[in-house]
């Protein structure tokens, strides 16, 4: 009996809800690569049929998947279901095997896609890959356009989105309200800008400090609270106590209770990420919290799509402070009497967009097994 072939390298905790209506659908294998250090996973025993392989070499140079050029020979499998890794051998040969020898077997990848920054070797071998598999799982619709206008065509790229624990935090969001949790703390009604995850370098949040001094500086006053940690604490501790904000900026800390991270969420009015803002905007906008993050998109994460401008959230000029400061400025002149209208917009986005939900009917449209 044919079954499903599916090879990622982390079994991720974030997507244990999709992974499990996969295994749940289909008829299938999984093989997994080894624990990674600061990588939050799920437990594989939720699945039915897990595996996991060896990885010989250095990941973040070139390195060997064992045992998974066998998976190519196995009967059972005939629809492949992968993550590709660039610098790893064993994809690039598995690839080139299934292509040339095995033509009858249907294989589809779940990548990123296309940022718009790749050139020379890596932009060939990638768009190698997405001419000839039988199917390419997109994380966004900007990645679909820009592969399209490379020449694949578009009806082999199907944009999947991404998703958290959308059940679990569905819970969460109907169960919780608005509380006085800033206004106890700040001592004010101040609107409250919130930032979630770990605080490092690439983040670019002091980048948010500098803005919000800038406002102060032109009698707009904005609470900031910082929920998570991370090697840039000390350094954004500093720049707020020499810019004389630290009034108005709470550093909590980690928090790994989702409770209390939705309620800390659904209490702010608006999220800033000034890097890239990644997996950040599904989490705060599912429980109802605009965000903002830049508008050069060849640098974000595929996720910036659920931001809808004047909507969901908004966008600035790439490492600009000034135009940073501008768009929180703007945001709540035309959205403070807006709140509510703008939470709805924001659960709207996740429910249709981006849950298991939606990217488990993607797969069943288009994935022939």
């Amino acid at each position: 009996m044919a079954k499903l072939c599916l090879k990622y390298n982390i079994p991720s905790l974030y997507r244990e809800a999709i992974y499990k209506m996969i295994d749940k659908e289909y008829d299938c294998d999984w093989y997994f690569g080894p624990t990674t250090a600061g990588i939050k996973e799920m437990d594989t025993k939720v699945l039915r049929n897990v595996a996991r392989y060896k990885v010989v070499g250095n990941v973040e140079k070139v390195f060997w998947n064992v045992g998974m050029l066998r998976l190519l020979f196995k009967k059972e499998y005939q629809t492949y279901f992968t993550l590709i890794e660039n610098r790893c051998i064993t994809d690039w040969i598995f690839f080139w095997f299934a292509f040339k020898f095995f033509k009858k077997k249907k294989f589809y990848i779940w990548t990123h896609g296309w940022y718009g920054k790749e050139t020379g070797r890596d932009a060939k071998m990638k768009l190698w890959l997405y001419r000839n598999v039988t199917g390419t799982f997109v994380y966004g619709d900007r990645a679909k356009e820009l592969l399209v206008k490379e020449g694949i065509p578009a009806n082999k790229l199907f944009p999947i989105h991404n998703s958290l624990d959308y059940d679990k935090q569905l819970e969460l969001r109907n169960a919780i309200k608005t509380s006085t949790v800033y206004s106890d703390h700040f001592g004010n009604n101040n609107p409250v800008i919130v930032f979630i995850g770990r605080l490092t370098k690439v983040k670019q949040l002091d980048m948010l400090v500098d803005a919000v001094a800038e406002l102060k500086a032109k009698g707009e006053r904005y609470n900031v609270v910082f929920v998570g940690d991370g090697v840039e604490k000390e350094s954004l501790k500093a720049q707020v106590k020499r810019l004389g904000l630290t009034e108005q900026v709470w550093f909590y800390g980690a928090c790994y209770d989702e409770k209390t991270n939705a309620e800390m969420i659904c209490n702010a009015d608006l999220c800033v990420a000034p890097g890239n803002i990644g997996l950040t905007a599904i989490h705060v906008l599912m429980f109802g919290c605009p965000a903002i993050s830049h508008n050069d998109f060849t640098w974000q994460m595929p996720e910036f799509e659920a931001i809808k401008p004047g909507k969901t959230g908004d966008f600035f000029e790439r490492n600009n402070v000034q135009a940073l400061a501008c768009t929180i400025s703007k945001w709540f002149a035309e959205k403070k009497s807006k709140r509510e209208e703008v939470r709805q917009a924001c659960y709207n986005e996740i429910d249709t967009n981006w849950n298991p939900y939606y990217q488990m009917e993607i797969i069943k449209k288009n994935l022939i097994f």
